[in-house]
């Protein structure tokens, strides 16, 4: 299946419907080396992706424009692979379709069918989509801490517990970069952690975020890591990990994982599209 992957190959871009063109990644692929997960996922989540260049033609040959938001359950047997999305999405720009919601009908088939699992999709007219302005991050800004820094691929043991005082509470960085495993691109993120139980503390926290510098994996798969190897080092009551990625072609994606109960995540619910997005 890797001699098969579209990433890092010369690439044409077709303006014709193929739907041929998506290629699906296990998650099984990444998930057999975290050696923290065993049968049961420790977390439930989707994968959010934000498309900002969707077009089509209508009856009469018109461009439409919309953003498009996609949503996968993280249960599902495979993830998408980011190239084969964006030049799936580029199929659409020379074809005619007669309604958004006959569009919005063929992605979900599409891309369900791919993922194994269905996928969620919402087209937004333009003058619709003031909900992805920039947000306002929210939490405890963790960049301005002092820190030494030494290690640049995934160490988590630095993490450690501050105190056995219990705490509810948000932090952020900036500072999340990973690199894609095929071509090395590197993906920019920002990176949310909310979590209830031992205060975690900060210092370490972030030194174990920068350490995804030179990491190699999907977006989705390294946020699996980062909840796993919290979830085992500090051991809270409850964790949720959000990571808004810096778009690459026109898409972003935005893995998010918790264990909170339904409806007690301060994150699970948020767009929080960064500035960098």
């Amino acid at each position: 299946m890797k001699d098969e992957n579209p990433l890092g190959l010369h690439t044409k871009y077709p303006d014709q419907y193929d739907s041929s063109l998506l290629f699906p990644i296990p998650r099984s692929q990444s998930r057999e080396q975290l050696t923290l997960l065993g049968d049961v996922l420790p977390f439930r989540g989707e994968d959010r992706w934000t498309a900002y260049e969707v077009s089509w033609l209508d009856n009469n040959g018109k461009p439409q424009v919309r953003i498009a938001e996609f949503t996968l359950d993280c249960k599902s047997e495979f993830i998408v692979e980011s190239k084969s999305f964006k030049l799936y999405l580029n199929s659409f720009n020379q074809t005619r379709f007669a309604s958004d919601s006959d569009v919005e009908t063929l992605l979900v088939t599409d891309l369900s069918a791919v993922a194994k699992s269905t996928f969620s999709v919402s087209l937004l007219p333009m003058q619709l989509a003031n909900d992805h302005f920039v947000s306002k991050p929210v939490g405890i800004y963790l960049d301005d801490l002092d820190v030494a820094v030494c290690h640049y691929e995934p160490e988590p043991e630095l993490l450690v517990v501050a105190s056995d005082n219990e705490v509810n509470e948000v932090v952020f960085s900036h500072l999340l970069k990973t690199n894609c495993p095929v071509t090395d691109q590197p993906d920019w993120a920002t990176v949310y952690i909310e979590y209830s139980g031992r205060a975690i503390d900060h210092s370490s926290l972030l030194q174990y975020i920068i350490s995804f510098r030179q990491h190699q994996d999907f977006h989705e798969n390294s946020v699996e890591r980062l909840y796993c190897d919290i979830n085992h080092y500090c051991k809270p009551d409850n964790l949720t990990v959000y990571a808004r990625y810096t778009r690459r072609g026109g898409l972003d994606i935005n893995p998010v994982r918790t264990n909170y109960p339904k409806g007690e995540s301060v994150l699970s619910g948020k767009r929080l599209r960064s500035v960098r997005q």
